[in-house]
């Protein structure tokens, strides 16, 4: 009788062990379960949330890519892909989870079925199925479940009504469309195409220079362009592209026009807005932003090459990716800098660093700023950009009222740096005069009138008379001597 108890006491112990053991692995298995869960759950997310099929435009649905595959793919494989235009799309059972995966084909060759399509929307006169998107601008339109396009609400760079209204205004300049920003957001265009940052507040405190004016034997006239009277030696406005780096542009355009404008023309460079760019990388963030002080500093200590030796290269695919710094120097005694590489671009072999001194800064008194163009050369501004100065055209800038009664996204402004050329003055409509300055821009040639724009003068329009700089270039006798001869045996 005993015997028989241990007995079945030991099967009753070994029936529990073996249900713990089966328990342990069943909890073992729903770990491993929901951990696999977890990993093909990030994969969906992270597939779900790839480009949409239909980004660049409304796409036709009835073509054949899973039939032309040659097959669908059961469960999830992520490899079962076709060419879609411009992207791809999926023939796996798993695309099924959302519409902006699965070829167009999916559910007819592969399922057998109608498409999940509830509804249509219509465009221009065509019809959409539920789940198509197309780019209207900057924002991405999809055809809802209930047959309503549902769009994002960016506020684009490019807003037809903004430059409806100031072509309607009489606000004294005119708006155009440019294609090139046509597509961005305004953010994008804040963050992309201007790129200076405000100064600190030790450099805002720097002294302006104290300029002696006697307006009796100080002639200044009505009209100036420093084009005019240094001809050959003002650089034409180049395009930073989506490239925050009007840092490095005006800092080099105005170093540029001044260096050639002291040296009389034995010297005429156009600086490497790509050297500042990819080497000063002393807190400065390159085409994500950066400093005109941290940029002069450079110009001083390091020196840059021209344009021919360094040419610009725009960023390929984000806007802020960093170049690789292609170009040293080194000390030669005296202050004076002399290049350890040669030009990244193989056609050109003349390697010569140029310097300035320490930049000075200019009062804020037009007058006073418009002796030193007339004297020396263009001078460095820094201002505020707004969504309105985009899509100017022509005429004397001022920035308008016309996104006033719009949400807030629609009025943005960011840090920008110009330079000013010169000044000049015209009779509007009412008789009155409006006082101007000519600025060339960093935005290409085809962008306002050829590249530059006019600014209202004396208002500080923009805070474009706050921060004004001038500098001086780093030339000797033998520098002109030896470029002199440069220009004439190269």
């Amino acid at each position: 009788m005993q015997h028989r108890d241990y007995k079945s006491y030991t099967t009753l112990q070994l029936k529990f062990s073996m249900k713990v053991a089966l328990l342990t692995v069943t909890v073992v298995l729903l770990v491993a379960g929901e951990s696999t869960a977890e990993r093909i759950l990030s994969r969906r997310t992270k597939r779900e949330l790839a480009g949409p099929l239909h980004m660049g435009g409304v796409r036709d649905p009835y073509g054949s890519y899973c039939q032309r595959r040659g097959g669908c793919c059961p469960g999830r494989d992520d490899m079962c892909t076709v060419p879609y235009l411009d992207t791809i799309c999926y023939c796996d059972l798993f695309c099924n989870r959302t519409v902006s995966d699965c070829c167009p084909d999916f559910w007819g060759h592969c399922l057998g079925v109608q498409p999940p399509f509830i509804g249509t929307c219509e465009r221009n006169g065509n019809k959409f199925l539920t789940g198509q998107t197309y780019k209207e601008n900057c924002n991405l339109c999809t055809c809802g479940s209930l047959g309503r396009w549902e769009c994002e609400q960016n506020s684009c760079l490019i807003e037809a009504d903004m430059i409806q209204a100031v072509n309607r205004g009489n606000y004294g300049w005119r708006a155009a469309n440019y294609s090139q920003f046509h597509g961005m957001t305004l953010d994008e265009g804040i963050r992309y195409r201007l790129g200076t940052q405000r100064p600190s507040r030790t450099i805002l405190n720097m002294n302006e220079i104290q300029m002696n004016m006697d307006p009796q034997s100080e002639h200044i006239p009505l009209y100036f362009n420093s084009v005019e009277k240094w001809p050959g030696k003002i650089h034409e406005p180049l395009d930073q592209g989506n490239c925050a780096a009007s840092w490095a542009f005006s800092t080099a355009a105005v170093a540029s026009d001044r260096i050639s404008i002291q040296s009389m023309g034995h010297m005429t460079p156009q600086l490497s807005p790509q050297n500042l760019i990819s080497c000063d990388t002393r807190n400065q963030g390159g085409c994500a932003g950066g400093r005109i002080d941290g940029a002069w500093w450079y110009l001083r200590r390091r020196g840059v090459v021209t344009e021919d030796c360094y040419p610009y290269s725009p960023p390929q695919q984000t806007p802020t990716e960093a170049a690789r710094c292609m170009m040293q120097s080194r000390s030669v005694g005296r202050g004076k800098r002399q290049a350890t590489q040669r030009c990244p671009n193989t056609h050109n072999y003349h390697n010569d660093i140029y310097q300035s001194t320490p930049p000075y800064r200019l009062s804020s008194n037009d007058k006073e700023i418009m002796k030193e163009i007339m004297d020396n050369g263009p001078v460095q501004a820094i201002m505020e950009v707004h969504e309105d100065f985009f899509v100017y055209k022509s005429g004397i800038y001022k920035h308008t009222d016309v996104s006033f009664t719009k949400p807030p996204h629609y009025r943005k402004h960011g840090t920008h740096s110009v330079r000013i050329i010169g000044w000049g003055e015209a009779r509007k409509v009412d008789g009155t005069v409006q006082k101007y300055w000519i600025a060339a821009n960093s935005w290409g040639k085809n962008w306002g009138e050829n590249g530059y724009f006019r600014i209202a003068r004396g208002e500080n329009e923009c805070e474009i008379e706050a921060f004004v700089i001038g500098v001086w270039g780093r030339i000797t006798m033998e520098d002109m001597h030896n470029h002199h001869h440069h220009r004439k045996y190269k």
